[in-house]
């Protein structure tokens, strides 16, 4: 029954992958590699397999990421918890916002964002990007920097526990990508990275 109900996640993900909502699946809080494998296995990889992520993949990437462990904390550290930072993401040349609370992908725009994510060899076959958006009447714009990193971090180790591959870039097209996602000027993108099934 359990396997039933997975493949019928996967099904409807696949589905609602184009131009609406998708709803995460509860995050899995345990399992995986241990930390001291993690940690030596962590790395930047650029080579992808192109490859649609499961949902319950993506569902505990995101958590990971800068989701919610405890009522008003994240699990990414941000300076006073301001709590400035929030991720969008591309899947399938669809945009979604990462609403963190609700932990839900809401989307946002059915749009190709190779030119503007820039490096195409490196994101046109990742599974998704992750774009981090600080919003900077939050927090100074240095601050939102440093919350990158470790927002960054809790990918990369993710991606090492999984198998997967990742890179922060920080080479991107940011006015092209700020209108892309129809961000204010209040709303800054800090860092960009591609999460993908390794070669």
């Amino acid at each position: 029954m359990k396997k039933i109900s997975l493949l019928f996640a996967l099904f409807c993900f696949a589905i609602t992958t184009q131009a609406q909502n998708i709803s995460l699946l509860t995050p899995e809080k345990t399992g995986g590699k241990s930390f001291l494998e993690t940690i030596n296995e962590r790395r930047s990889e650029r080579s992808y397999v192109k490859k649609e992520m499961p949902l319950q993949t993506l569902s505990n990437l995101l958590w990971v990421a800068n989701g919610f462990n405890r009522d008003d904390k994240r699990t990414a550290p941000t300076g006073s918890n301001k709590q400035e930072m929030e991720l969008y993401v591309t899947i399938n040349n669809s945009v979604y916002f990462y609403n963190a609370k609700q932990h839900l992908l809401e989307f946002i725009t059915a749009s190709e964002l190779s030119d503007a994510l820039g490096q195409p060899h490196i994101n046109d076959n990742a599974a998704v990007t992750i774009i981090m958006v600080a919003d900077i009447t939050k927090s100074s714009i240095e601050s939102a920097r440093m919350s990158s990193g470790y927002i960054s971090q809790n990918i990369y180790l993710f991606a090492a526990s999984e198998d997967l591959g990742t890179v922060a870039r920080g080479s991107f097209k940011r006015t092209e990508l700020s209108e892309a996602l129809n961000l204010d000027e209040n709303q800054v993108i800090t860092l960009v990275q591609p999460v993908g099934f390794l070669k």
